[in-house]
């Protein structure tokens, strides 16, 4: 007997190919109903206005990505250029995105409802206003705003440009497109820190904004001329009573509830005081409310047939300490190069490019094979789930003496895993729908998930980066005059710059640096943490078939 899930050979008229069975899954296609060679060559022709579109949802998932990295590196500079606080500095990054996850359930479900074109515009005109919020910021709190404004409209770019593109493509080409649109997301994470580096120590890091506006324009105009997706052949009237205003509302206020304490918890405000736990248990609360209320609306954020499957329900949990360990990845490697190698802004962009550029490798890499063998998506997993976990605990072993093999070798173990997971686990989650129409609704659980789990990562981070380097550095028995600053942990990220600059003898440094090494270990050691979970989760997913060539919901018109 087979295991569950194995997918071997071809179906043929006495021998169908078999999944293993789950509740809400539909039967798969018998060797009658699958299209013949020409059939599928005839849907694979595409038009220069799909090639044309899909440059432009390209762009935009670019720009999407660019501004989730190009803070790492650049925080501090615009913290002391601001005067701002460690609180402050994390909160410019966590803003963007807490806005991202509250946003994009939403933008998935009104897209679904009312369409995916609208939707598409609201969300690159708002970013564009909210880069030029960004630019023209003359404190940390206009800074936040800006990033808050890119976030409301970054659920969008990213959530709306894959869905896009998977009703533009059958289940079969899909593995082809999700790696190609794995370039420019990709990308975006190699050029993010060294465009915020150069921009923040060279010449403004105002630039980070100015530089999205070109590519939205262009995406705009692309979009406008060539992206012409099917009607859905109801009133603007009718389309906005189904949508799910309820589960909209309580949602996005039990998301941001459930976040805010968490960030504050051992900085602003005590683990046990009363403004932290009982804003925790209103978030709880309503979230409970939300997932108890979304079984009955018409259109809901959240539809439950979605997690009828094992696979699904395990590929979202997968998804979610995805998220969590990139985004932790991102931030504090950065810090890592800066605060205890002393390496410039510049220089500690240089020293990720490595980890960056085998993340694209291996994302584009292992979902194009993948789609060109045809199955085996769920060992694949399951291997890169290893590499990244590894690589994790491995980040611990860096130290202040680590030579650039170490410093630049440990972080591309996780990488790679990393890389590739980010498209992989879109595979059994979209090959697990029970209906084709569903599709858009499942990439965008899988997105709001992934970026749900990076934002827990990121306020987990913050929050044992600020109360672990206060520890360590009380334990300094003295601090001279010119580190007395870091008696007090919300001046540690803004500080980093300041650290090169020190004369001062190694005895009295060297105690400082290892106090921000302390706090990364526990930063790494919790990223392991979040690994293992998606290695565990991971074991249940089980494979479905790829050959399948239906079109999604709202297909191209081209």
């Amino acid at each position: 007997m087979e295991p569950p899930g194995d997918i071997k050979g071809q179906p043929n008229p006495s021998m169908e190919t078999r999944v293993r069975p789950e509740d809400g899954q539909a039967p798969q296609e018998s060797a009658s109903t699958i299209p013949s060679v020409e059939e599928k060559n005839k849907k694979s022709a595409k038009s220069w206005p799909f090639y044309f579109a899909f440059l432009g949802l390209n762009i935009n998932a670019l720009i999407y990505s660019l501004d989730a990295t190009i803070l790492s590196v650049a925080i501090p500079h615009i913290a002391e250029d601001l005067n701002g606080t460690t609180l402050e500095s994390f909160w410019a990054g966590i803003s963007y995105i807490l806005c991202v996850v509250v946003t994009q359930p939403l933008y998935t479900t009104i897209s679904d409802v009312v369409g995916r074109i609208l939707p598409l515009y609201f969300a690159i005109l708002l970013f564009s206003i909210g880069s030029i919020v960004f630019a023209t910021a003359n404190n940390m709190t206009i800074v936040i705003l800006g990033r808050v404004l890119q976030g409301l409209a970054g659920g969008g770019l990213d959530t709306l440009s894959e869905i896009v593109v998977a009703d533009m493509t059958t289940l079969h080409e899909r593995s082809l497109y999700l790696g190609l649109m794995a370039l420019p997301i990709a990308a975006g994470s190699v050029l993010g820190p060294s465009l915020g580096a150069v921009f923040s120590s060279s010449v403004s890091w105002r630039w980070i904004g100015w530089i999205n506006l070109p590519f939205l324009g262009v995406s705009f105009i692309l979009l406008a001329f060539f992206l012409h997706l099917k009607s859905l052949g109801e009133t603007l009237a009718s389309k906005i009573k189904r949508l799910d205003w309820a589960g909209i509302a309580l949602y996005s206020i039990g998301t941001v509830l459930f976040v805010l304490p968490i960030s504050w918890a051992g900085t602003l405000y005590a683990w046990k005081s009363w403004e932290t736990l009982v804003t925790l248990l209103l978030g709880i609360a309503f979230l409970a409310g939300f997932a108890i209320y979304e079984r009955w609306p018409v259109a809901p954020v959240m539809p439950y047939r979605l997690l009828a499957s094992t696979s699904i329900k395990m590929a979202l949990v997968s998804n979610f300490a995805l998220g969590a360990m990139l985004f932790t990845l991102l931030q504090y490697v950065p810090f890592y190069y800066q605060a205890v190698q002393l390496e410039t802004v510049i220089g500690s962009a240089v020293s990720m490019l490595p980890t960056n550029i085998v993340s694209v490798l291996s994302a584009v890499g292992a979902v194009i094979i993948i789609g060109i063998i045809g199955s085996g998506y769920r060992w694949a997993i399951l291997l890169f789930w290893v590499m990244a976990t590894l690589g994790g605990g491995l980040l611990v072993l860096l130290d202040l003496k680590s030579g650039s093999s170490m410093r630049l070798g440990l972080p591309v173990v996780c990488s790679t895993g990393i890389g590739a997971l980010l498209r992989l686990l879109h595979l059994p989650i979209q090959a697990g729908v029970s209906d084709v129409n569903d599709t858009g609704l499942a990439i965008g659980l899988l997105l709001t998930v992934r970026l749900m789990g990076g934002l827990i990562g990121l306020v987990v981070g913050s929050t044992i980066f600020s109360n672990v380097f206060a520890s360590s550095i009380r334990s300094i028995a003295e601090l001279p005059d010119s580190l007395a600053a870091l008696k007090h942990a919300d001046k540690a990220v803004g500080f980093i710059p300041h650290l090169r600059t020190l004369d001062l003898p190694g005895e009295v440094v060297d105690p400082v640096l290892r106090a921000y090494l302390a706090a990364l270990r526990a930063i790494f050691y919790t990223m392991t943490g979040f690994g293992g979970l998606g290695l565990l989760s991971s074991i249940f997913i089980w494979e479905h078939s790829l050959e399948k060539n239906e079109l999604g919901r709202q297909q191209f018109q081209g």
